[in-house]
């Protein structure tokens, strides 16, 4: 087994052999805050075991202390991009992945209690303490953690999106009674206000367009709730001073009684430097940017998974060539709904690149990206992870939410922390575009620069000496020794 990192030299033995077991729901999205868990309670000395399915499998060879573990459910792509309704795509993926695992799982599971495959054979026999404390997995696999504990595992859930986005989860029967739920896109109502859910506005809750859609997304979201209230606690990758008052909520929560709540974030400051991207970054960025003066970048990227319009990434391309300003923009394979590859880009951007005032790539290294001193601001889909990121970084931001949580997330960004704009209208359009570049970039800009250095201020204070999310971690760590 290999060797923990420096910060471990004080961990007494009992506690190296003891053993976490993490099983991530295989989105992007939701692997890096697993690993970057992992990469926390590692460094405190436990032992890790990963298990995975075919699907996104992780690349072991960055983690070469862990121990993987192959799941071979039948699990396929979710393929949301050539789904008409991005939610359900990724709701009916979430239930067969639960599905699918169940067996298999309930098997390895018990081989390996009994057996603890995880050592060679000859320590097998030498490191009797080398037990498993609990198994960690994200709160969409509700049934791989009733598995679990059938099998006498005791469980805790990661939830990878922010307090408030579970504090929604928590909600969602109010809110289906209350009618805010099921919302429909053409209603007039959608920028009203949750009166029970502040300071969500109608538009902002996740939704999906048929009645079967919305039952199934109920269905998905009941079950972590599930998740969550019947593990010994709940993790967040969040920290007290970005959501105090969602996690007090939480804590109040009747449904949650007994439930531990750890808000342990941001967790790529806490964890060692590992890598589980699944695409590859261009890292060329990099050396372009260190050529650009400070904070004069708009960093343009939508995630691993939201996609958009071939006219969408028109309007965006002749948006940016228009406002003058320079930019790194990500544009991965798969973006475009039901198309392999981005469509070709207009002269006019192609022209900006070729002048050098700007660069696109495939996909980037986005936690360097963000921390680099050219970066001046960030275009997002507001992904829970992009989020924290642009929050830890000091970058303001610019919101262009696709699905899910990330409404809520960019309602948050734009009228509760104040570190970001939204694009006008939620429409991508060329000319409002070119204007939502220079509020956020320009003169504009300044309260919204402002207040995303206070936050990255907050963030720092968090995993410092006696900050929040530093003594939430060593309390975490006591929980998991005393399961």
């Amino acid at each position: 087994m290999g060797s923990t990192s420096t910060g471990a030299t004080a961990i007494a033995d009992d506690r190296r052999r003891r053993r976490v077991l993490f099983f991530p729901l295989p989105y992007q999205g939701h692997i890096n805050p697993m690993f970057q868990l992992a990469g926390v309670l590692h460094s405190r000395g436990f032992a890790i075991t990963v298990f995975h399915t075919h699907f996104n499998a992780p690349d072991a060879s960055f983690h070469p202390d862990y121990h993987f573990v192959l799941v071979s459910g039948d699990v396929m792509s979710p393929t949301p991009a050539d789904s008409p309704d991005t939610v359900q795509a990724t709701v009916e993926h979430i239930l067969a992945v639960n599905r699918s695992c169940e067996a298999p799982f309930r098997h390895l599971l018990a081989v390996l209690l009994a057996r603890r495959l995880w050592l060679p054979v000859p320590e097998q026999e030498e490191e009797e303490e080398d037990d498993v404390a609990c198994l960690v997995a994200d709160a969409h696999l509700l049934t791989l953690l009733d598995v679990a504990r059938e099998l006498g595992v005791p469980t805790m859930a990661l939830r990878t999106g922010s307090a408030a986005c579970f504090r929604f989860f928590t909600a969602f029967p109010l809110l289906c009674d209350k009618g805010y739920l099921p919302a429909h896109e053409s209603s007039s109502e959608l920028d009203a206000a949750v009166v029970e859910l502040p300071p969500y506005r109608v538009g902002d809750l996740p939704s999906a367009r048929s009645a079967a859609a919305h039952v199934q997304m109920g269905e998905v979201i009941s079950r972590a709730v599930t998740a969550v209230a019947t593990s010994t606690g709940l993790i967040l990758n969040t920290f007290d001073a970005l959501e105090a008052s969602e996690l007090a909520s939480l804590r109040r929560d009747r449904d949650l009684a007994g439930v531990q709540v750890f808000d342990v974030g941001p967790l790529h400051k806490l964890s060692p430097a590992t890598s589980s991207s699944l695409l590859h970054p261009d890292r060329s960025c990099l050396d372009w940017l260190d050529a650009q003066p400070q904070r004069s970048v708009l960093y343009v990227s939508f995630g691993s998974l939201a996609s958009m319009s071939s006219s969408d990434v028109e309007e965006t391309a002749w948006g940016i060539a228009g406002s003058s300003v320079r930019f790194l923009w990500v544009l991965r394979p798969g973006i475009v709904s039901g198309a392999g590859a981005p469509p070709p880009l207009p002269d006019v951007l192609d022209a900006a690149v070729a002048g050098g005032r700007g660069v696109v790539v495939r996909w980037a290294p986005q936690e360097e990206v963000l921390a680099h001193a050219a970066v001046g601001a960030f275009w997002t889909h507001c992904g829970w992870n992009s989020t924290v990121e642009a929050v830890c970084a000091g970058v303001p931001m610019l919101c262009t939410p696709c699905f899910g949580d990330q409404m809520g997330n960019a309602r948050y960004v734009v009228d509760v922390w104040r570190n970001g704009l939204m694009l006008a209208g939620g429409e991508v359009e060329r000319g409002k575009v070119a204007d939502a570049i220079a509020a956020v970039m320009g003169e504009g800009g300044e309260e919204v620069r402002r207040r995303a250095m206070e936050l990255k201020s907050s963030a720092a204070e968090s995993i410092g000496e006696a900050g929040s999310s530093s003594i939430m971690v060593d309390k975490l760590v006591s929980h998991i020794q005393s399961l």
